[in-house]
C-alpha cells in the first residue's frame, strides 16, 4: 500500500505541476562541503520543479544543532505551507520542530530522526531505520569472516550515527568508535594510524561514503593491508563504488537519499492542494550495493542521483 501511495503521489506531482504552487521549506543538518547531501538537494530541486512549488533549501555551514533550530524557528515565522527536516539530535531540535507543529505548520521528517519524528507530532518519516542498518550491515561484514571491528564516525554528536555505530556492535561483535571530523585527510589519517596500532582489525564502517568511506580505503591501501581489511560504508559516492567494483571495498549501504529530499515535497505539496498524505513513514533503505550490482551506479552517484 505505502508504495502505492508513493507512486501515486510522484505521478500525480508529474501531471500537475501548475496546481501544487505551494511555499515549502526544508532545513537539514548538512553541511556543504559533504557530497550526501547534494544528492539530497538534487531531490528536493526536482520535486521543486515537477509540483512547481516555491521551494527553500537551508543548512547550517557546520554541523551546528542551534544554528539548526534557529533556521528551523525562521522557517516557522515565515509561515510555509509545509517545512521538511532532518533531525540528527531531538533534545537539540524538538522544540522548534514542535514550535512548527503549534504553528499548524505540517511536518515531514527525513534522512534522520525516524524514532522519534512522531513523539513529535511530524506526520511521517522518509529514511531508514539508522540501528537496524547498522546491524544488517555488522551481519553481513561477520559472515564475511570480521572479528575485530572500526566504525568510523565523522560527525560527532549526530545521535542518528550513533545509531549506526550501535547497531553495528549488535550485528558484529567487537568494534570500536572511531571519532574523525569530516575532513578525508584527517579521516585516513586517523584510520592509518588506528589500523596499524591495532593488526587485528580486520572490518571497518565508515558512516558516510564520500567524507569517511573513501579515505577509509585509502588508509587500508596505504598501511598494504588490501585484501586484509573489509571495508564498507553507508552511503554511496562514485569514488567508493568503484572501490567496490574493483573487490578493494565490501559494500555500500544505500539509503537513496534522493527520495529523501525528493518525496517531503512531493507529498506536502500535496497534502497543501488536496490533503493528501501517506498513512506511514515511508522507508528509503537500507539497500546493501555489494561488486555484482556497484558498476550499474556509479553513473548514478557521479550525476548526483545515487
Amino acid at each position: 500500500m505505502r508504495n502505492t501511495l508513493t507512486a501515486a503521489a510522484a505521478a500525480l506531482a508529474l501531471s500537475a505541476p501548475a496546481a501544487l504552487a505551494q511555499d515549502i521549506i526544508v532545513v537539514s543538518h548538512g553541511q556543504a562541503n559533504d557530497p550526501f547531501w547534494s544528492v539530497v538537494k538534487n531531490g528536493v530541486d526536482l520535486a521543486a520543479r515537477h509540483t512547481g512549488a516555491n521551494v527553500s533549501y537551508r543548512a547550517p555551514e557546520t554541523f551546528d544543532m542551534v544554528a539548526m533550530a534557529q533556521l528551523i524557528d525562521a522557517a516557522v515565522n515565515q509561515e510555509p505551507d509545509g517545512l521538511v527536516v532532518s533531525i540528527p539530535d531531538a533534545a537539540a531540535l524538538g522544540d522548534a520542530i514542535r514550535r512548527a507543529v503549534a504553528a499548524g505548520i505540517p511536518v515531514i521528517s527525513m534522512n534522520s530522526g525516524g524514532d522519534v519524528a512522531a513523539d513529535l507530532g511530524v506526520l511521517l518519516h522518509v529514511g531508514q531505520s539508522e540501528y537496524d542498518a547498522g546491524r544488517i550491515a555488522g551481519e553481513r561484514l561477520a559472515a564475511m569472516g570480521g572479528s575485530k571491528g572500526l566504525c568510523v564516525n565523522q560527525e560527532v554528536g549526530n545521535v542518528a550515527l550513533d545509531l549506526r555505530c550501535e547497531g553495528f556492535a549488535e550485528g558484529f561483535g567487537a568494534v570500536t568508535v572511531l571519532p574523525t571530523s569530516n575532513e578525508p585527510a584527517d579521516v585516513q589519517a586517523r584510520v592509518r594510524a588506528a589500523i596499524d596500532s591495532d593488526p587485528d582489525i580486520d572490518t571497518i564502517l565508515a558512516l558516510g561514503a564520500g567524507t569517511a568511506g573513501e579515505p577509509s580505503v585509502a588508509a587500508v591501501e596505504a598501511a598494504g593491508r588490501s585484501g586484509e581489511i573489509n571495508v564498507a560504508t553507508f552511503d554511496m559516492s562514485a569514488g567508493f563504488l568503484e572501490a567496490v567494483a574493483a573487490g578493494k571495498a565490501a559494500f555500500a549501504i544505500d539509503q537513496q537519499q534522493f527520495l529523501q529530499g525528493y518525496l517531503p515535497v512531493v507529498f506536502l505539496a500535496l497534502h497543501a492542494s488536496y490533503g493528501l498524505m501517506p498513512g506511514g513513514d515511508v522507508p528509503s533503505g537500507p539497500n546493501l550495493v555489494g561488486q555484482d550490482s556497484a558498476a550499474m551506479v556509479v553513473d548514478l552517484s557521479a550525476k548526483g542521483i545515487r
